[in-house]
């Protein structure tokens, strides 16, 4: 069966989960036999060892798919590598290299103070530092206490070296558990944009989406604003308060579902923000995107099978009852989260903003697409916008050819230089 469930942002290939049942064992060991478990088959015995909101959000048939996805990803498995641990925030973190035939990858396995398992994440090993001669320094930053109390997340700050105050920009995920890299597959797209702004003078704050940093932060009912904006404005906070910055100068980049919240994070950040930059960003109602996102993967192969239509049938139905009932679900998500999702008029938020802002789309991008383009361009007219279409682009902002895929997504590229260098020209224009 084709890969169906397309997504309005990111598609992180790293998956969250956290598990229950404890073992006294050393954290290394917890973790390989939790990976023993997985390269076994065994899903349901590793369900068996979740917390129990963590067997309703991945309970063992989504384990499955998540790993057995990776081979057909990055090729045949080998080797792993030698485990290693650290500890943070009363967590100890276990990180085990994985060997595939056209890749690595690391998983890291999360264990509390009871030996629980409280997190899985597989993703690519961290990229390379700044060069010792490079143009920028990159430095580990925390973003402010939310107002609810909630902490703040860990992120990075690039700055261009040299005198400031520089102009800045807050980067603003997509959808899902996203790092503060926007890793998907082998790409990097938040960390491409920053290095590229930064050996031209602009600063930027990329930080670990709090569904990716802090899942337990999300039980009972919670929104967007809990799951982007707010964290989103406290990054505003952050650069204003930093004597590197040029406080008047800072800007908000939104990607995909970034890009349909970016007008609302500006108006709660008191005036702070100066600019918006809406790469691939939505413009219609997020589950008529779902559906239409669905469908093209279905027919890429020119027809759709059964199991394919029965696929996109309960996709129908279930975006139906969200739409109507906050306790449903999609996507592991409640009802209340689409419904208020939906509320959201992009187009009218970015206009009422009042400030000036930079539209980037990409011709390939099948989740995003012209229809969304065109509702942007006839929504936002007069000389305060400017906008860019790449035709060779995906939704990451990474050139291809042909029609647009998932798979794309699995092949490691980097974020058009041209696209890059737009993002320069009009921030250094904002003066």
């Amino acid at each position: 069966m084709k890969r169906l469930q397309a997504w309005i942002a990111g598609m992180a290939t790293a998956v969250v989960i956290a598990a229950g049942a404890a073992a006294a064992d050393s954290p290394a060991a917890l973790a390989t036999r939790l990976l023993d478990q997985l390269d076994a088959g065994q899903y349901a015995a590793a369900e068996a060892t979740f917390s129990p909101q963590m067997k309703a959000a991945v309970p063992a048939h989504k384990l499955k798919a998540m790993w057995e996805s990776l081979p057909v990803l990055l090729g045949a498995a080998g080797a792993r590598g030698e485990a290693t641990v650290s500890e943070a925030d009363g967590f100890r973190i276990v990180a085990i290299p994985l060997a595939y035939a056209r890749d690595n990858v690391l998983a890291r396995v999360v264990l509390d103070g009871d030996d629980r398992i409280a997190g899985f994440l597989v993703q690519p090993p961290p990229p390379p530092p700044p060069a010792a001669d490079a143009s920028f320094s990159e430095q580990a930053i925390t973003l402010p206490t939310l107002a609810s109390g909630k902490p703040g997340l860990p992120g990075t700050l690039t700055l261009p070296r040299g005198k400031g105050p520089f102009p800045a920009v807050v980067l603003v995920h997509g959808s899902g558990p996203q790092d503060r890299d926007e890793t998907i597959g082998g790409n990097r797209p938040f960390l491409d944009i920053a290095r590229g702004l930064a050996a031209h003078g602009i600063a930027s704050l990329r930080y670990d989406k709090r569904t990716r940093a802090r899942p337990q932060d999300f039980s009972g009912t919670f929104g967007i604003d809990d799951e982007t904006t707010d964290d989103a404005v406290a990054a505003v906070t952050a650069l204003a308060g930093n004597a590197a910055i040029a406080h008047d100068r800072i800007h908000v980049l939104g990607h995909s579902q970034g890009g349909l919240l970016a007008g609302r994070i500006a108006a709660r950040s008191q005036g702070k923000v100066a600019g918006l930059i809406l790469l691939a960003a939505p413009a219609r109602p997020i589950l008529d995107l779902l559906g239409e996102q669905n469908r093209y993967l279905a027919h890429l192969d020119g027809s759709v099978s059964a199991e394919e239509q029965a696929h996109l049938d309960a996709l129908d139905v279930a975006i139906a009852k969200v739409r109507h009932d906050p306790a449903a679900k999609l996507l592991e998500l409640p009802g209340h989260y689409w419904q208020q999702l939906e509320r959201i008029d992009p187009v009218a938020d970015a206009r009422a903003s009042q400030l000036p802002v930079l539209l980037l789309q990409g011709g390939r991008d099948f989740q995003v697409v012209d229809a969304d383009w065109q509702r942007w361009k006839q929504g936002l007219q007069g000389p305060r916008y400017r906008f860019h279409l790449y035709p060779a682009l995906n939704h990451l902002g990474i050139a291809g050819e042909g029609k647009g895929t998932l798979d794309e997504y699995s092949k490691p590229g980097h974020v058009d230089a041209t696209l890059i260098q737009d993002i320069v020209r009009w921030v250094q224009a904002q003066e």
